[in-house]
């Protein structure tokens, strides 16, 4: 089954070095998950200084600076990954770095038909 594993921290929660080595821990994960078959793809997220979100109403679109919601901690990154259950999910989401200083949040992910493949 697909995880997304959504990884949820304050901005300012590591130093640029922090967040480099980080980089670094997180491409290694990436490099073991995929070797046992189990990575789909992962990608920092840039500041939500730089996000937009998009909302429909009666047909008209609102276009607005920033995130939908405030909060403490903001979505910066996602591992994609398959797991054998929501117990292997949670022994992965415990590797990766984020987890140390923010919240992984895990959500299995509903195949849909008629999707394009990768």
């Amino acid at each position: 089954m697909k995880y997304m594993l959504l990884i949820y921290m304050a901005e300012n929660a590591l130093s640029e070095v922090e967040r480099e080595h980080c980089y670094v821990e997180s491409a290694q994960l990436a490099q073991e998950l995929h070797a046992k078959g189990q990575f789909l793809s992962t990608a920092p997220l840039h500041s939500i200084a730089t996000s937009t979100s998009v909302r429909v109403r009666d047909g008209k679109p609102f276009v607005t600076d920033g995130p939908f919601a405030e909060a403490r901690e903001q979505l910066g990154g996602f591992f994609l990954i398959d797991a054998q259950d929501l117990d292997e999910a949670i022994a992965i989401a415990t590797q990766i770095p984020g987890a140390r200083v923010g919240t992984v949040e895990i959500r299995p992910v509903i195949e849909v038909a008629g999707l394009p493949e990768p």
